[in-house]
């Protein structure tokens, strides 16, 4: 609302009376009242649209309405902002999980279900169509990834990682398993293998600077079943070099103190640790595809088009402009 008064911002769409931050508060309260203990019932999220799609306040309010209609919030208060405080035209949605009968909707395993949404929605406006995370070659960066490394002037983790695999994959035609593993151990990457008994290889990790990632963390490109297509690799010949790759890694990581390499692990968000810069600077990253820096920055158009902000906790108060004292966040059952 504040966005408003500076104008730079407009509201697109809502379900309320009157659009001033007393009377929203007013009528929230009013369905609140049937979920009192209900802490995380404010659901926002941001559509991004390319900057070569200059919608309509018209088309970008119907396609804020239709994905409101898909994601479920049929009897629920809304309200949606255009901004035009960034260089791609951008709409926000703030809607409230308590329905008008009481129900709340579930914003489980939201992120996968928004872009399923996204995708049918491209298709129905004929906008710009992205690739969903799980089919990109590598994994875009996050938010909070590209704002540590505009911060500190270098490479992610991750973007590094991708980096150095990649230039292992294409140092020379057809590595074999061996060569694979000795040129990441060589940059300090250590691998460890998910082997079965009988030698069966079913998927990979990377050990990097403290920090574990699965291959499918990192993007297809990553994960075993298409590295294993990019190498020389045999099952039986490489049995035990990869055996003895495992027991390695294991043991750097066991006397490191290197968090575990378990799904439940490589699928937790934005973990970053302070760590001295990275070893692979702008020029290193420039001898890689030809990329720079500040091109991975700027090129950054593939992946998540839709930031969702699962947020415990959030004051909505907050939300809408107001500024009030952030209250410890309660952990609460839905």
């Amino acid at each position: 609302m504040e966005k408003v008064e500076k104008n730079v911002a407009e509201v697109l769409d809502h379900s309320f009376v009157e659009v001033s931050v007393k009377s929203i508060m007013k009528e929230v309260q009013m369905i609140k009242v049937m979920r009192p203990n209900l802490q995380k019932y404010f659901y926002h999220t941001s559509i991004n649209f390319p900057p070569t799609e200059d919608l309509t306040n018209e088309a970008m309010t119907k396609i804020g309405r239709d994905y409101l209609q898909k994601s479920g919030f049929t009897q629920h208060q809304y309200i949606m902002f255009r901004h035009h405080d960034a260089d791609h035209p951008h709409l926000h949605i703030l809607v409230n999980r308590i329905g008008y009968d009481g129900k709340v909707l579930s914003d489980s395993n939201d992120f996968a279900r928004c872009e399923k949404i996204l995708r049918e929605l491209e298709k129905k406006y004929k906008l710009t169509e992205v690739m969903s995370s799980n089919q990109a070659k590598e994994r875009a960066m996050t938010k909070n990834e590209l704002e540590m490394m505009k911060r500190t002037n270098t490479p992610s983790h991750k973007i590094s990682l991708q980096a150095i695999i990649k230039n292992a994959l294409h140092s020379k035609p057809r590595l074999t398993c061996s060569e694979f593993i000795d040129a990441l151990q060589n940059k300090g990457i250590n691998i460890l293998f998910n082997q079965a008994s009988t030698g069966y290889v079913s998927g990979i990790s990377y050990d990097y600077k403290g920090m574990t990632f699965t291959g499918s963390k990192l993007g297809n490109d990553f994960k075993w079943t298409t590295i294993k297509n990019c190498i020389d690799y045999k099952q039986e010949r490489d049995h035990a070099p990869i055996h003895e790759t495992n027991a390695r890694t294991r043991s750097l990581m066991s006397s490191a103190g290197t968090n575990s390499t378990s799904d439940k692990q490589s699928r937790q968000p934005d973990q970053f640790v302070k760590t001295e810069p990275s070893r692979i600077n702008d020029s290193a990253l420039k001898n890689i595809g030809g990329f720079s820096l500040a091109t991975l920055l700027d090129g950054n158009s593939h992946g998540s088009i839709i930031y969702a902000d699962q947020q415990a906790g959030v004051d909505p108060e907050s939300a809408l402009g107001l500024r009030r004292k952030k209250k410890r966040r309660k952990r609460l059952g839905r």
